[in-house]
């Protein structure tokens, strides 16, 4: 389970498209509220409804693909999405140089991105399933979560820079070419995916009850619901604090931008380094173990948030607790993602993947929502406490009985 461990080339060329469209996405980070801001003179309720009703519309669109997705072969999915991506992210460079760029187009914009991701996932981590065996899935997703937190720590920096130099729109073109690039990619796997079976029952054609197919099938298994459930709420309200994180260090701490980007971009390299202790820890401890202690350790740190103060002391704090928090994820997130791919049935991994998908991006602009009231209401610092206080209820929800054949099926790999 080493990083010389051999995938192969098929996966080799996912491997190059993931890390190529992450990269791209995130040179783009907060490129659409920036033009929306400097281009369209946006005002906050705008910004706020780019970023959250673009993302929850997304999500509603992407609920019909997943059932969509998983009786179609999955490769020219992924590609249709990563051009889907593309093209609706030149249409802004595009308006922009005819000068008819509006604030609804950017909505739209964001809408199409997002439902595209949710379903471009849904069907890559189908495809991942039946590209490799289960034992090696362990290795291929590390090695995915070791990509993503790469380009997180490069990722920002470089886009800034080339924001201030050659203004957004500029960026956005740019991630508009790694889903190009990412689409070439994987047209390049070649070889031959078998045709899934067909749908039962009426073929071809969409029942309403396919909709909820990915929801039934996860919450009727005994590890997957609750691993579900603490995903949903861990990533909802650690991300909902963060609008509130901002307000408090950039206005009342006084902290400049940089620095507040300094606090989060460095702390990544826990990520990475997480990721690549995941191979190893299994190894030594299982893979139960490590599911189930890196999900509790990840929901100590937040907490901390609501001690930062001004000056070094406080960025150094930030730094700390973003560092453990991440270093925790880095472990956890591929050791989840091979148990829930292992535990999925071949005939519902796209479905399941989707509605996973789809109730993490709304928990989290339902749960940003709520927290942006109680910031008002309580005070930042009050609100981020609270949100530390819950997410220490979350290991709760971990799937902790070892005695569970399921658990141990899903999570330990097979004999050599």
């Amino acid at each position: 389970m080493g990083s010389g461990h051999r995938l192969g080339r098929a996966f080799g060329w996912l491997w190059w498209s993931y890390g190529t469209s992450a990269l791209g996405t995130w040179l783009a980070f907060g490129a659409l509220p920036l033009i929306a801001i400097r281009v369209l003179e946006a005002g906050p309720a705008e910004v706020a409804a780019l970023a959250s009703v673009g993302a929850a519309v997304g999500a509603a669109v992407a609920v019909p693909l997943g059932p969509w997705v998983e009786f179609r072969r999955k490769r020219p999915v992924l590609i249709a999405m990563d051009l889907v991506r593309c093209a609706a992210l030149l249409t802004v460079p595009a308006a922009y140089a005819l000068g008819v760029l509006t604030f609804l187009q950017l909505l739209l914009v964001s809408v199409a991105v997002a439902a595209a991701d949710i379903t471009f996932r849904a069907a890559s981590g189908a495809y991942l399933k039946s590209l490799l065996p289960a034992g090696d899935l362990l290795v291929a997703n590390a090695r995915l979560e070791s990509t993503a937190w790469t380009t997180t720590i490069i990722g920002p920096p470089l886009g800034g820079a080339a924001i201030g130099l050659l203004g957004p729109v500029v960026t956005v073109a740019a991630d508009a070419v790694s889903h190009l690039l990412s689409a070439l990619g994987i047209r390049a796997i070649g070889g031959h995916e078998p045709r899934p079976a067909e749908r039962p029952g009426d073929g071809a054609r969409m029942r309403a009850g396919d909709l909820l197919d990915g929801w039934r099938y996860v919450l009727a298994d005994a590890v997957l619901r609750p691993l579900f459930f603490n995903t949903a709420l861990f990533n909802g309200l650690v991300m909902a604090v963060q609008p509130l994180l901002a307000v408090l260090m950039l206005g009342r701490l006084g902290f400049a931008p940089w620095q507040y980007g300094l606090a989060f971009a460095l702390p990544s390299i826990g990520g990475l380094l997480g990721s690549r202790l995941a191979g190893p820890l299994v190894a030594r401890f299982g893979q139960r173990e490590v599911l189930v202690g890196a999900g509790a350790l990840r929901a100590l740190w937040p907490v901390g948030l609501a001690f930062v103060g001004p000056g070094t002391g406080g960025l150094v704090l930030v730094m700390g607790v973003e560092f453990g928090l991440i270093l925790c994820c880095g472990v956890f997130n591929p050791v989840q993602a091979t148990c829930r791919l292992r535990l999925t049935a071949a005939d519902r991994v796209a479905r399941t993947l989707s509605a996973w998908a789809v109730t993490t991006k709304a928990s989290t602009a339902l749960l940003t929502a709520v927290w942006g009231v109680l910031g008002t209401l309580l005070g930042p610092r009050a609100a981020i406490a609270l949100a530390g206080v819950l997410l220490l209820t979350t290991p709760l929800l971990l799937p902790r009985d070892r005695r569970r054949p399921a658990l141990a099926s899903a999570v330990e790999p097979p004999a050599a």
